[in-house]
């Protein structure tokens, strides 16, 4: 059959002849849309639920929102978490440093660092420190008990623990930056610092970022747990509320949201610095 007669033989009818007549339809998903209407109840009744609940007292949760105690033990979490981020990081990029090191002493000591402080909990870091005053009952002429408050002990427990996580967060984002960019900065006849500081440090913040902003919500929720060697933090405050009006739940809840509130802004701000180090990479949305 020739060209002429290909040409000439009508389209089916209802047949598009062009490819832009085609209308794409997306694909019904009513499986996707039956289990997002069953979420969206179960949220909604489980919303109601707590609204409703009387027992969760919201008239005193509202009274004792911005109490004075509260906003005190509010502002020592914030100081406490600030510090230990601060301290906990400038020990992990020591550590870090050491790991990368040619030196094996070094390495050694930063691996037996993070081995041993990723090994013991917390809580039992904390009451060591508490009680450091039997082991070595002076320090540097000092007695104990006097040179190690509850803060400094906090202080002291929440930043070594950091620190070993810190160490592994910045080594690993050091060690995803490409080992050719360093090569082409020693090319180009650039110094060690400057390399590392223009070069090797904005490319690894691409992947410290993300773990770092996460140890820092995770350090803000984690001082918490100093209210176990009485510093007056944000849960400490609620306790020493109810234990005098014996409104355990409704100070409870002034606790959870202000932890939620604030937990909400640095999740906010931990958004915009990632997208501020992912620009050019197609990832910064």
């Amino acid at each position: 059959m020739s060209s002429d007669t290909l040409a000439t033989v009508p389209a089916a009818p209802g047949t598009p002849e062009r490819a832009e007549d085609l209308r794409v339809v997306p694909r019904r998903r009513y499986g996707q849309w039956t289990a997002a209407v069953a979420v969206l109840a179960l949220l909604g009744l489980a919303t109601a639920s707590v609204v409703r609940n009387k027992a969760f007292q919201w008239d005193v949760v509202a009274d004792y929102f911005t109490t004075a105690s509260v906003l005190r033990g509010l502002w020592l979490t914030l100081w406490l978490t600030a510090v230990v981020m601060v301290l906990g990081f400038a020990l992990g990029s020591l550590l870090a440093a050491f790991r990368l090191s040619a030196n094996p002493v070094l390495r050694g000591v930063s691996r037996g660092y993070v081995w041993l402080f990723r090994s013991i909990p917390i809580l039992v870091q904390l009451l060591l420190w508490f009680n450091i005053g039997a082991l070595y009952p002076t320090l540097l002429g000092v007695r104990t008990v006097d040179l190690l408050s509850p803060v400094a002990v906090a202080i002291v427990g929440l930043t070594l623990h950091e620190a070993a996580y810190a160490a592994e967060v910045v080594r690993g984002g050091l060690l995803s930056v490409d080992r050719g960019q360093i090569e082409a900065a020693d090319a180009l006849g650039l110094s060690r610092w400057r390399s590392r500081r223009r070069i090797v440090l904005p490319q690894a913040m691409r992947a410290i970022v993300p773990p770092a902003g996460n140890m820092l919500i995770g350090t803000l929720k984690g001082t918490s747990i100093v209210s176990v060697i009485a510093v007056n933090d944000l849960l400490f405050s609620a306790q020493l509320i109810y234990h005098q009006t014996y409104q355990v739940i409704p100070l409870l809840m002034v606790a959870t949201l202000w932890y939620t509130v604030v937990t909400s802004v640095l999740g906010i701000g931990q958004h915009y610095v990632e997208k501020h180090y992912a620009r050019g990479t197609g990832t910064d949305r």
